[in-house]
């Protein structure tokens, strides 16, 4: 039995999806990690963002930052932040992950509101809005489809990347990658594959439903072909400027 055949087994065993560590149980583990790492770089990067964007200023430092974040290795961010305070497990993947989500969260950010019609902000002006009522009640809805592309871009990639949790006992489905490397190859070669196609399938998964969730959120006249939603964070802030 070649590796592929072991593979499409080991998936369609009922056991390995319920028993206690199995694809459910990873699963959850899996999503709970990634979504709590999004929130987090979302209440880094959001907040930030805007407030660059709104004031026109700090574009070359959203570069600056965007361009260091995705230079650091999450790998080696998972191997340093265990030995901090955080130790092991699950917080020190949490922020690893958020610090790889932050680049397309902070760019697009920067540059949804850096987009923002200028004529809609001199009538805001002309109303007498205050610079925080302009960005609360204009530059933000016409933000809004920037968000929803920079989220999708860094759930995608952070889903993708928490398979490397298992790396600092962080569970998930790399602990099914990383438990089939530590049988003999002719028996786990089978559990490797397809624990790579169950993180792959989750990955193309939250892409299909958070595109549907960007489309939803995009005003129909903006529904228009852009590369917004999906460049990197620097191609995103350069764009922007």
């Amino acid at each position: 039995m070649n590796a592929i055949e072991q593979a499409v087994r080991w998936l369609n065993d009922p056991l390995n999806w319920t028993n206690p560590g199995g694809i459910l149980d990873r699963l959850g583990e899996h999503l709970s990690m990634s979504a709590a790492a999004v929130l987090l770089g979302c209440l880094v990067a959001w907040p930030l963002g805007l407030w660059l964007g709104h004031t026109g200023r700090g574009g070359g430092g959203v570069l600056l930052i965007s361009n260091v974040s995705l230079a650091i290795p999450t790998l080696a961010l998972l191997t340093i932040l265990p030995l901090t305070f955080l130790g092991f497990g699950r917080p020190s993947v949490v922020v690893a992950l958020a610090v790889f989500a932050v680049p397309p969260l902070l760019a697009n950010a920067y540059t949804g509101v850096r987009q923002a019609d200028p004529e809609a902000r001199d009538a805001a002006r002309g109303m007498g809005l205050s610079g925080g009522q302009l960005l609360r009640r204009v530059e933000l809805p016409l933000a809004v489809p920037y968000l929803a592309a920079g989220f999708r871009t860094a759930a995608v990639q952070v889903v993708a990347t928490a398979a490397l949790a298992s790396f600092v006992n962080g569970g998930g489905l790399g602990q099914i990658i990383r438990a089939g490397f530590g049988l003999d190859i002719a028996a786990g070669g089978g559990q490797i594959i397809a624990g790579g196609v169950l993180v792959a399938g989750l990955a193309v998964l939250v892409e299909l439903l958070l595109a549907l969730v960007e489309r939803v959120a995009t005003p129909r006249p903006l529904r228009r072909a852009r590369g917004g939603g999906d460049r990197r964070a620097a191609d995103a802030v350069t764009g922007g400027g």
